[in-house]
Formats: structure tokens, C-alpha cells, sequence
């Protein structure tokens, strides 16, 4: 998927156990690697997107997440776009999704206590190493040596969208040209995969983005934002440690 995910384990099992859970951890984000990424000429996705495999032959996953992207973009009037860039690319909810389903599969395989970071989106269970919440540091979008928050969770999900890395790549479907006006966004909540749409989402409205993220607390989502001239906003319940 283009990046690096870490996997750490805080669960008091025995080595051979923790091995195999990172085993099929790993063996599950190649697959998701293999099927959903853009960048293969023969990965599910772009066969699909190339005309060469029909809706009704691709795979139950793909599927799902075709059906998940449609969803977020009429849940946010058309930001949260998977073909904002002219093709199809659901890159944007698949890194999210993929890590929830691992988080998912590993609590059913006896871990209670993980935390799983894939370049930046975050998802754990339980308490950490210490016995207290799992801590995550919010990059300064300027920075890269300091921090703008830290939280502190024991099951929940931490998504972050910026520019300070890879430049204005988020489209504004609206224009059709790279966002402007939010410098970075993070994304606290239950689920990773709506979490990381969510940050992608606001980022791609710019400033308006600020508003938008307050209406997502109802639904247990809670957010923090630096926009591109410095200025900080965060919501009330967000963990700050």
C-alpha cells in the first residue's frame, strides 16, 4: 500500500503465539496489497477499473469496499470521492479498512492488547506495554521533530491526512485541483476505515472541513486541525493525554 505498518503486541502470550499473530497479520495486508493496490497492473482493482474484470466477478472484499466508498460519498456530499483523480483509486478507505480488519481478526485469534500503525492510521486494543493507555504523538505539520497533541486511548482508531509530506495530494472534487486551507487533520474514533475518510474528507474541503468535523461528534468521532496559515482547532472529547 505504499507504506510501512508496525505491529506491536502487548499480549502475555506465549513467543510462538505472538509470531504466528503477526504471521497472519502480514499474510493478510500482502493480500489486501496484491488485490487493492494501483500501482499492479494485474491487482483486482485495476483489472476492474480497466474493464477487465466484471462487478460480478470480482471479490467479496472489493465489493465491499466499492459499496463502502459510494456510501461516504453521498454521506459527504461528493468530498470523499474514490474517483476525485479521473480513475478509480479507493486507496483512501482500503488502508483504513485494511487495518480495522486485521485489528478485527487478530482480537478473534486471543489479542487484546495491539496496536497496529500504518503510516500514520492507527488502530488499538486494550492497554498498552505499560499497563496504561496506548500514546500517539500528532506529527507538527511544519516540524518534523515536534509534536502538536498527544493522545492517549485504549480501543479506538487514529487517522491523520496532511500535506506537509507528500505535498497537496488530496483532490477537491468540486475544482478538481489539490485541496487548500487545512494543513493537517486527525481523525479520532471506533472505526479506522471511517476515521482515515473522514481526515481524507475534511481535507479535501479545506477551512469548511473545520465545521464539517464538529457534526461528526454525534456519531463518536472526534477531530483535531491545523490549518495552512498556523491556526489550531480541536474538538472537546478529543484524548489528549
Amino acid at each position: 500500500m505504499g507504506t510501512v505498518v508496525s505491529i506491536e503486541l502487548a499480549d502475555e502470550l506465549p513467543e510462538s503465539e505472538l509470531s504466528g499473530l503477526v504471521e497472519m497479520t502480514c499474510s493478510w495486508l500482502h493480500e489486501v496489497d496484491a488485490r487493492f493496490s494501483t500501482y499492479k497492473p494485474d491487482s483486482e482493482v485495476c483489472r476492474f477499473r480497466d474493464g477487465a474484470l466484471a462487478l460480478e466477478d470480482c471479490s467479496a472484499d472489493l465489493r465491499l469496499v466499492l459499496d463502502r466508498c459510494a456510501d461516504l460519498w453521498r454521506d459527504t456530499d461528493g468530498y470523499f470521492d474514490a474517483y476525485a483523480g479521473g480513475k478509480l483509486d479507493p486507496s483512501g478507505y482500503v488502508k483504513g479498512w485494511s487495518i480495522e480488519v486485521a485489528s478485527q481478526r487478530l482480537a478473534e485469534a486471543g489479542s487484546r492488547r495491539h496496536y497496529l500503525n500504518a503510516g500514520g492510521d492507527i488502530r488499538m486494543r486494550g492497554t498498552g506495554p505499560t499497563g496504561g493507555p496506548w500514546r500517539v504523538g500528532v506529527r507538527h505539520p511544519w516540524e518534523a521533530g515536534k509534536l502538536s497533541w498527544v493522545l492517549a486511548l485504549t480501543d479506538g482508531a487514529v487517522a491523520t491526512s496532511g500535506t506537509y509530506e507528500r505535498g497537496a495530494h488530496v483532490v477537491d472534487p468540486r475544482t478538481g485541483k489539490p485541496a487548500t486551507g487545512l494543513r493537517s487533520v486527525t481523525v479520532v474514533g471506533p472505526d479506522l476505515a471511517v476515521a482515515d475518510a473522514y481526515a481524507t474528507t475534511a481535507l479535501a474541503m479545506g477551512e469548511a472541513g473545520l465545521s464539517w468535523l464538529a457534526g461528526r461528534v454525534a456519531g463518536g468521532y472526534e477531530s483535531a486541525a491545523v490549518t495552512d496559515d498556523g491556526r489550531a482547532f480541536t474538538s472537546a472529547g478529543l484524548p489528549v493525554a
